[in-house]
């Protein structure tokens, strides 16, 4: 009983930065479990998918009532980032990730460097866009109540977008990371989409991504329902606050977020990078 009102704030807390970012909870959850409680790594990522998804369902929801969401884009990017998952996970057993830990760590850092120097306006996300944007219709609008404007944006670049996308997948795969902060980075550097329709966009892409791996822990008995069940529960609440926090928040303080976050994460990457093989 004391586990999971330990459990259950720290949830609260991954849902709600999870769902403002469109990372999932899981970059919190899984050390937690793991180095906090020493909990074995399978069961911190089964109880990590099962965030994921109670991020994504309890976030979505809001995000596209709201019409941040840009659905068409998501389920484009998703054939990408499903199939380079599939490539990364074959990959997996063939290929040394020691290099890969240490240049996913460098992009990262730069990334950081290169999101903390950007100033999000309207302008940004405005312009001609790509003709294939045009064509499929991704180009949309919504509503910034932080603002309190209706915000136009267009999708640049979109064949090397879907190709970022592909590589999300295939690091995610290959690396056995969450694959949601490559695709905010994708959507907010390669296609310069607002923040806020990068993190609701993404949001929407991971449950879809998280569902097939879930399923598969879940199966493989890794899906512990003493942790899974308090952490699901706090995801929920976190991620719902979340989701409506985030649409009242400037664009530049989630931008601020998300650079501290990669930071993190390249550091992360980094040790890994140079530990791994000792």
């Amino acid at each position: 009983m004391s586990l999971i009102f330990i459990l259950f704030p720290i949830a609260f807390a991954a849902g709600c930065l999870g769902s403002i970012l469109g990372v999932g909870g899981g970059l919190i959850i899984t050390p937690v479990l793991t180095l906090g409680f020493g909990l074995p790594i399978r069961y911190a990522i089964g109880a990590s998918m099962i965030t994921i998804l109670a991020t994504s369902s309890a976030a979505a929801v809001a995000y596209v009532r709201d019409r941040v969401t840009n659905i068409r884009l998501a389920i484009l990017l998703e054939i990408a980032t499903s199939l380079g998952g599939v490539c990364g996970a074959l990959l997996n057993s063939v290929v040394n990730p020691k290099y890969l830990y240490l240049l996913f760590a460098f992009v990262l850092g730069h990334s950081a460097y290169q999101m903390g120097r950007h100033r999000e306006t309207v302008k940004d996300s405005s312009g001609e866009g790509h003709p294939l944007a045009k064509k499929l219709s991704l180009n949309s609008q919504f509503i910034d109540p932080s603002m309190n404007q209706t915000v136009s944006y267009t999708v640049h670049q979109v064949p090397f977008g879907f190709f970022v996308m592909l590589w999300a997948g295939i690091l995610s795969g290959l690396l056995g990371i969450g694959s949601g902060i490559l695709k905010v980075l994708a959507m907010d550097r390669a296609m310069k989409l607002p923040i806020k329709v990068s993190s609701a966009t993404s949001n929407f892409m991971i449950g879809v991504t998280a569902s097939a791996g879930a399923t598969a822990y879940f199966i493989r008995g890794d899906v512990v329902p003493e942790i899974a069940a308090p952490v699901a529960l706090g995801v929920l609440g976190g991620a719902t606050l979340g989701s409506k926090l985030m649409l009242y928040l400037p664009a530049q303080t989630i931008r601020r977020l998300f650079v501290i976050v990669l930071l993190i994460i390249s550091v992360q990457m980094a040790i890994k990078g140079f530990t791994s093989g000792q």
